[in-house]
């Protein structure tokens, strides 16, 4: 059974990897439709938990109808994963046998015009996962200083023409503001050489993934899942995360190792002085990525890359 609203990636490789069993409590922090969900919860039948986080309320709105089967075995929360803590905090719960993050923008998001996600389809500019915020895309389009757009474009996006892009925008906001994503799109397209317009990828995704990943503090709220997420973590637990480019990738491999080293003192300290203790066990030394078969059926999934670490 698969939603249309969420295709999930590498599925199989995701539930063994939390080691799921009858009776655990897993969190779910990127709920979506519920695709990894249902068969979480189908795996740890008759009495495991699931608890589905989710700040897009379409998702949760998809998500409840879709785990509707399996009843009060389901705790569904509108939240960002960044406050893991708290969420489990608030439904009295200590500890969790596993913990999945899937850092992928939904088909369903990036296929509704008025989320403002796409540059494919013409809206207002927009990009919030959860729409009670008030900061936006436009927003930052139009407010920011060149300087500060530039190093969003560039870090975010690792996008080597930022200077060339924001040096457009600016010139066209001068004129008037820059409302729509077809319009946004069409700028940095006339910003960059002929050369880079050809590429596999459309010029103007980087951009756009920049612009997304600062408007949802998106790196920010990831370090804190994660350093929060361990401490909830019951010894032996699984903490599985699937990322889709390079910046959420190093952010779970760095951190990943720094809690399975433990000790962050300088090499040349001849004793350990901060007292920082090996939290992990990193289990993917090399990330696992989707197979042939699933690259044929989902092309989406070529970029995801799933790590998984065990609490000690």
């Amino acid at each position: 059974m698969e939603s249309l609203f969420h295709k999930p990636v590498m599925l199989k490789e995701v539930v063994d990897s939390l080691n799921c069993r009858p009776g655990g409590i897993y969190l779910d922090g990127t709920l979506g439709g519920g695709g990894h969900a249902y068969h979480i919860l189908q795996k740890t039948a008759p009495d495991g938990v699931l608890i589905g986080i989710d700040a897009d309320d379409d998702a949760l709105v998809e998500s409840r109808r879709r785990l509707e089967p399996f009843g009060n075995r389901k705790i569904l929360v509108k939240g960002n994963f960044a406050d893991i803590g708290e969420i489990l905090a608030d439904l009295n719960i200590k500890k969790v046998d596993g913990i999945l993050l899937d850092l992928g923008v939904s088909s369903h998001q990036l296929e509704t015009a008025d989320r403002g996600f796409s540059f494919s389809l013409d809206a207002l500019l927009d990009m919030r996962m959860d729409r009670r915020q008030s900061l936006n895309a436009c927003d930052l389009v139009n407010t920011l200083s060149d300087k500060e757009l530039e190093r969003i474009i560039r870090k975010y996006g690792e996008e080597i023409m930022a200077g060339r892009i924001v040096r457009a925008i600016s010139a066209k906001r001068k004129a008037s503001p820059i409302k729509t994503t077809k319009e946004l799109a069409a700028i940095v397209v006339q910003a960059l050489p002929p050369q880079l317009k050809r590429k596999r990828i459309h010029p103007a995704t980087k951009t756009f993934q920049a612009l997304r990943i600062a408007v949802n503090n998106e790196l920010l709220n990831l370090h804190r899942a994660i350093n929060d997420g361990i401490t909830v973590l019951n010894r032996g637990g699984k903490f599985s995360i699937i990322s889709f480019h390079s910046l959420e990738d190093r952010i779970v491999k760095n951190l990943f190792r720094s809690w399975e080293k433990g000790c962050i003192c300088p090499s040349d300290f001849p004793i350990c002085v901060c007292d920082r203790e090996p939290k992990l066990k990193v289990l993917t030394k090399k990330p696992t990525t989707p197979s042939n078969a699933e690259l044929d059926a989902n092309p989406k999934a070529r970029s995801a890359k799933l790590r998984t670490a065990m609490k000690i």
